[in-house]
């Protein structure tokens, strides 16, 4: 199924130039794939600990734009610069579980929201990126299949984190929001397992 990480190769070519500069200003790929986990964490911890305050949650998608760019910059700096590691790797896959945990569950906290919503779409959000991974455990490619992957999640969140900032009532109707994401996320899990299995031998 489609998802806004099909995207993706243009964005790259975008941030091809910054990559390079940062690679000649001594930047490695670990050391953003760090940085975007460990400001992840901060922007995460702020939200639980003001969730009240609305206009802090504009922060979250300027942020998540900043963090889908670092991403796509880690990963150019390991392709093209010679900095892909075993280390690299999982730092990468380590690294956006956690940070997707930091930026969105403070959604819980929210008044009128129900935490077991936001924690489960959060657990879905993990366990689909570890069906993902397991494509290359089994021999398959590292599957990013739609339509609830990080990129598409990032979008959602980051809407509903504007729309908070400016004002929107916050209350029962993002529990509506969050049982989609968390649908779409199984159907995301379904859609990983099965497409790695086709890509494998029985």
């Amino acid at each position: 199924m489609p998802s806004i990480y099909d995207l993706k190769p243009r964005f790259v070519a975008l941030l091809k130039p910054l990559a390079a500069r940062l690679a000649q200003g001594g930047a490695t790929a670990n050391i953003v794939t760090l940085a975007a986990m460990a400001d992840s964490i901060i922007v995460g911890l702020v939200l639980a600990i003001w969730p009240d305050v609305t206009w802090l949650w504009l922060i979250l998608p300027v942020f998540l734009f900043l963090r889908m760019a670092a991403n796509a910059i880690d990963g150019i700096l390991a392709r093209e610069f010679g900095m892909k590691s075993r280390l690299g790797a999982i730092l990468n896959e380590v690294g956006d579980v956690v940070s997707d945990a930091a930026l969105y569950l403070p959604f819980a906290l929210l008044p009128g929201v129900n935490p077991i919503w936001v924690v489960l779409a959060v657990i879905l959000a993990i366990i689909g990126e570890m069906t993902g991974i397991l494509g290359q455990v089994i021999g398959a490619s590292r599957r990013y299949d739609g339509p609830m992957g990080k990129s598409d999640r990032a979008v959602i969140f980051g809407i509903l984190g504007f729309a908070i900032g400016i004002g929107a009532p916050v209350g029962a109707w993002i529990n509506w929001i969050m049982i989609a994401i968390c649908a779409l996320g199984l159907v995301t899990i379904l859609n990983r397992a099965r497409q790695a299995l086709k890509e494998t031998p029985r």
